[in-house]
Formats: structure tokens, sequence, C-alpha cells
């Protein structure tokens, strides 16, 4: 008999639904996700363990960035990765196209109930690599500005209500950091600033999207002028005094916490310190969140997403049982991914992010409409959190927040050293 692709995959699906339950399937699980971030993994997988008897999911944290992303390539090519990851969505490319990933087909995802409607365009176009799943998407979490209402207020920045006046342009960005500093004393803004920091990069990304001008084209970095003179604002910010340079992301988070900054740029991964310190009662200031301001053309902000990926273990199939399983946790995570949101993250799950209950969800409602205006890193290999290209940027860009290299310097210098990367060819594991 001849076997057309719908029976093919009628009978995939025949076989594992049809998968009777003997022992209980153990599922691995690798995780970078730490902090609070971990805190609610865990307590997600220990609440689906608690659901139900016939899947047991065992998960391992393990150091977030590189080291991260190195063992799973290497376990994977030889046949010995989890049967889970947390991925970064930035990191498909790399990932799915070097031969790192499992792809999950359109009936391997009925069968647990999930579809591509259900996830925000943008994050499940994210998860493809080639038109073909990849990876299912838990959230995004984007850019915001975290601002302290005592001092936004001296400074004359808020409203009837107290809420932050609307800020439009990077002028009035840059004028509100220097109102701060005139009326407190105090630095306008902070975030993390040191050598091997992130901030910088993510808001520059931020900056071009808004502008409307493209990073890399043609296998080139294509950014010119418009992506000077973005460095020059925002290094213009701690030259005149608005921001402390040479701060790491412990410092910068400290300093806002203390009381001792106007604004923050971070993303929203700190709302959950921002709401356990609040309601403690030992933040001492009244705090508020926004969406990263329009300072150019658009309100485009750099975002990324957690997401899930089955390895592709090289030579070491996954067992139809074992899938089912792997995706049934899946589920269950994203129809109970309110809880994720408690953690400051967006679901990318829309039956819930849209839900009653997300939307009145605090302070997450602040930035509630972000998702319709994120964008990620560009599609390449080299890209996407703590890849190639973010570690070489995280070398030469906050030196020009510290002046030690003007932003010109510093550009130069990342596009000297990065170069390489464009003109390779992307990796096979």
């Amino acid at each position: 008999m001849a076997y057309t692709p719908m029976r093919l995959a009628g009978a995939l699906l025949a076989t594992l639904l049809s998968t009777p339950a003997l022992a209980q399937v153990e599922v691995r699980m690798w995780t970078l996700l730490s902090g609070g971030d971990g805190a609610r993994m865990r307590d997600l997988v220990e609440r689906f363990n608690a659901s139900q008897r016939a899947v047991r999911v065992v998960s391992t944290t393990l150091k977030w960035g590189e080291p991260f992303y190195t063992k799973l390539i290497t376990s994977s090519v030889v046949g010995a990765g989890p049967d889970l990851a947390t991925v970064h969505l930035s990191r498909m490319v790399n990932l799915a196209g070097g031969g790192v990933l499992r792809p999950i087909s359109p009936v391997e995802l009925a069968m647990a109930g999930l579809n591509g409607e259900d996830f925000y365009p943008r994050q499940w176009r994210k998860s493809h690599y080639k038109g073909v799943t990849y990876a299912i998407p838990l959230d995004l979490h984007p850019l915001v500005l975290y601002y302290n209402k005592d001092l936004a207020g001296r400074a004359g920045l808020l409203d009837a209500e107290r809420q932050l006046k609307p800020i439009e342009g990077i002028d009035a960005l840059t004028d509100a950091f220097r109102a701060v500093r005139h009326a407190t004393g105090r630095p306008g803004m902070t975030m993390e600033s040191s050598q091997s920091s992130y901030a910088v990069w993510r808001l520059w990304v931020s900056m071009l999207a808004q502008r409307q001008v493209p990073l890399i084209q043609g296998g080139r970095f294509a950014y010119g002028a418009a992506g000077e003179e973005s460095l020059r604002r925002i290094s213009g910010w701690f030259a005149d005094g608005y921001a402390q340079a040479g701060l790491d992301y412990p410092a910068s988070t400290s300093q806002f916490m203390g009381g001792n900054a106007g604004f923050m740029i971070n993303g929203v991964w700190e709302v959950p310190e921002m709401v356990r310190a609040a309601r403690r009662g030992t933040l001492g200031f009244e705090y508020g969140i926004a969406p990263l301001p329009r300072m150019y053309g658009n309100q485009s902000v750099w975002a990324d997403s957690h997401a899930f990926a089955i390895p592709a273990n090289e030579g070491n199939p996954m067992p139809a049982a074992k899938l089912k399983a792997v995706l049934r946790f899946v589920a269950f995570v994203s129809r109970n991914s309110l809880g994720w949101a408690e953690g400051g993250h967006i679901p990318a799950y829309r039956p819930v992010a849209e839900s009653p209950e997300a939307r009145a969800l605090m302070p997450n409602a602040l930035y509630a409409d972000v998702p319709r205006h994120v964008v990620y890193d560009p599609d390449a290999w080299y890209m996407g959190a703590a890849g190639p290209l973010e570690a070489m940027a995280s070398r030469f860009m906050p030196a020009a927040l510290s002046s030690q290299l003007t932003p010109a310097q510093a550009l130069r210098m990342f596009e000297t050293e990065a170069a390489r990367l464009l003109r390779k060819r992307p990796p096979r594991y």
C-alpha cells in the first residue's frame, strides 16, 4: 500500500495516542533559568509532577549564557543531551541551523493540543527555522523603563495621577534624566555599564529599530552614521553626569532599588524583585514602569524569548512515549503560564496572556501592549543571547560609556573584531 504524507501523519498520531501507559516516564530537562525565573520554573515542574503520575520531570539548572549553550550543543551532537531544554528564541538560527534541535511536526503539536494560532505571531515565527517548528515559545521579555516616583515627582515628570508624563523623542528622554539630576542631585538614570555588559547592546538595537536602520545587510554592517549617533546619545548620558559609568549588573540594580537613581533601563525580569521589595516595605519609594519611550520614529524595543526545545541527540532518537511526555509538560506550562507572568514576563501563549487575570496583573499591565513593538536580534548563526556577536559588542561598547573610547572608536573596533563572524560559514555541529 502506498502511504501518502496524510496517511503517515495519521499513523504517527495513532501510534502516539495509543502508546500504553506503563512505567512512569522520566523527562530530563536542562534550564538556564536562575533566580526568580528558576524558582517559578521549579514551581511549575512541581505542580506538573503533582498533577499526574504518568510523567515525572527532573530539571537541572546550568550556568546562564555561553556555558549553557556550549554544553547543550556538545551533548546533543554526541547523543547525550537532555530530553528538553529551555533556550532563547534569538538562538534559533544557531541551534536549529546547526543541527542541535529536533524539529516538532504539526501532528506532534496537535497531539499535545497546541497550535501556532495560540501564540503571538512574532514569537511563533521566531520559533521556526526554514519554515519548520523547532521550539515552543514560553514568553517575551523586553526592555522597559523603571522610574522612582519620588525622584521623578520632584523633577516635575509626573502627572496628577502620579504616572510618568509622556516622553517623546531622544531629546525629551535626555531632558528627563537631566531634570532628575538637577532637582535631586542623584543620577537621572542607571543601567549596567561595565565591560561585558549587555544593556548597551539591547538599547542600541532598540534605537536602530526605531530609526528603521538595519544592523546587518548583505553580510555587512549597515547601521552607518545612525549607529554612531545612537551610541553617542547613550554615552552622552554618562559623560554629562546623568548616569554613573562602570556599574556591573548587580550594582546598577542596587543603585535604583536603593533610591539613588530616577530611572532604570532594564528588562522586565527585575519586576519580581521590585514587587517583593515593595510588599515587604523595604523599597523605600514608590516605583512605576513604562514601555521604553519612542526615541525616534517608532516604538520598537529589543526583546528576547524563552522557549522549550527538544535536543536532536544524534543517533539517539526520542521514543514515542518520551515525546508524548515532553509535549504534555510543555502544554501544561503554556496553559499555566500566569504564574510565569508574575515574574514580569509576558506569556507567549495568548489564551493566558489575553485572559482577564493576566490583563489585570500589576505591574505587567503597564507594559501589556509591548508585544506589538518588540524586535529581536537579526537572524544569523552568530546572533542571540550570549552569542558571539553580542559578546564582542559587550567588549567594546561599554568603553564608550566610560569615555575610554569614543563611540566611533568603539564601533570601529567592534566591527573589525566581528567582521570574521559575518564572513564565516554557519557551523553544522
